[in-house]
């Protein structure tokens, strides 16, 4: 029983994070830096905890480890802290266009309750350098917080809204609809720009793949509405919709600091979707599908390394995932693909740095060519390969399964 709750609890990570990046903004000083300081510890965490961890899915006699109602009510949560971190973001925005940048007088002395006057301090505004702190915190943990909005595109009704309206306010409003019915229908081939192909970087990526998927709905859109005989400027039109979702986000900004609001949300809207686009890189970076062939298994990299999975909701059995796009995250199984290794605050890392990351992935690549790709795939790889620089890779033992996760002769090419 008691480890059920934890199993369950520890799914909290993340939700509590974000809130705590909140009230570090809320506060601030430097206390609005705690997002970003958070960030760099979520990587040493991440690099002590390369464990395994298994999901929450069933017991032996069949009953249910996950409790649905609580993980559902979790995640609806996620929007009314998405809308609060924003309205307190907004706030100390007006404070520093107010004050001028002052500090201003001390509403709260916090520190002086764990005996440490002064230290943490609640004041009116707020300088320069901190409202950088708070828009670099913001910008990181409303990314984070965009996870949320992907696990509930996968579901209908009331959670299909929130994950609408979470994605609207964080300026990528086409999300939900492309993510569902171009990147998970069209995984791996040159027609899903969320898939990363061979020597593009994560900076390369991040563009394509955003104004990509926001054309795909435009086309969409443009499609649907033309069958059902409706102008496209109409209200019907979802991918209008979905952008004057953020309509109340801009004219708050706006209002609370003017231009300076703007670069402010223009750079958290950055940051974050950033981080959204470099899921979609990490998942599967360089892997290839012919078109019209089935979506296997051997198609993402996984990734079940313990602190990954539990702050990211279990995003890291991406296998499973799109194979039962439906299925509850905390019922995704590890059921043995490539994998990156190392967790997604570390890929990440590595990620930022091109070349070591080519370095990295390249020797991954090569394993995943020999062991997994089909002939026509590694016909495709091979012209791939020569055109940006992997030709004639060697990889050293098993780099696929250098977690320790699972024994690359267990795994097959097919399901």
């Amino acid at each position: 029983m008691i480890g059920n709750i934890l199993i369950n609890l520890r799914y909290l990570l993340a939700p509590v994070l974000i809130i705590v990046a909140g009230v570090g903004v809320l506060i601030g000083g430097v206390m609005a830096w705690l997002g970003v300081i958070l960030l760099f510890v979520g990587i040493l965490v991440d690099i002590a905890t390369k464990f395994e961890s298994t999901g929450a899915g069933f017991n032996e006699d069949g009953s249910e480890i996950g409790w649905a109602t609580f993980q559902n009510l979790t995640m609806y949560f996620m929007l009314p802290v998405f809308v609060l971190f924003q309205l307190i973001m907004a706030w100390r925005l007006y404070t520093f266009m107010a004050l001028g940048g002052a500090e201003g007088a001390v509403i709260m002395d916090l520190g002086a309750a764990l005996g440490l006057p002064g230290v943490i301090v609640m004041t009116e505004g707020i300088t320069a350098a901190n409202l950088i702190g708070a828009t670099l915190s913001s910008g990181i943990f409303i990314g984070i917080g965009i996870i949320y909005g992907h696990e509930l595109s996968h579901t209908k009704g009331f959670g299909f809204i929130i994950s609408r309206t979470m994605m609207g306010l964080s300026g990528s409003a086409h999300f939900c609809y492309a993510h569902v019915y171009n990147h998970h229908l069209e995984l791996g081939c040159e027609d899903d720009p969320a898939t990363a192909p061979r020597g593009r970087t994560i900076y390369g990526h991040y563009p394509l793949s955003y104004f990509g998927q926001s054309k795909f709905l435009y086309n969409m859109e443009k499609e649907r509405l033309a069958r059902m005989g409706v102008g496209f400027i109409s209200w019907q039109n979802r991918w209008i919709r979905g952008y004057l979702l953020a309509v109340p986000t801009v004219a708050l900004f706006f209002m609370a600091g003017g231009w300076i609001g703007m670069a402010s949300l223009a750079t958290i809207w950055a940051i974050s979707n950033f981080e959204l686009e470099a899921l979609n890189y990490l998942e599967h970076y360089g892997l290839i599908r012919v078109k019209d062939q089935p979506i296997d298994y051997r198609h993402n990299w996984d990734n079940s390394t313990a602190f990954t999975s539990w702050f990211f909701i279990e995003i890291g059995r991406q296998a499973d995932h799109h194979d039962r796009g439906e299925t509850h995250f905390w019922e995704l199984e590890n059921v043995g693909c490539p994998n990156t290794g190392w967790g997604y605050f570390v890929v990440f890392t590595i990620a930022l740095v091109p070349p070591i990351w080519h370095w990295y992935m390249r020797k991954r690549l090569a394993a995943w060519d020999t062991h997994f790709a089909t002939s026509e795939e590694q016909a495709i790889a091979r012209r791939i390969n020569k055109e940006v620089g992997y030709e004639g890779t060697p990889f050293i033992g098993d780099v696929l399964a250098d977690a320790g996760h699972v024994d690359l002769g267990m795994r097959s090419a097919k399901k």
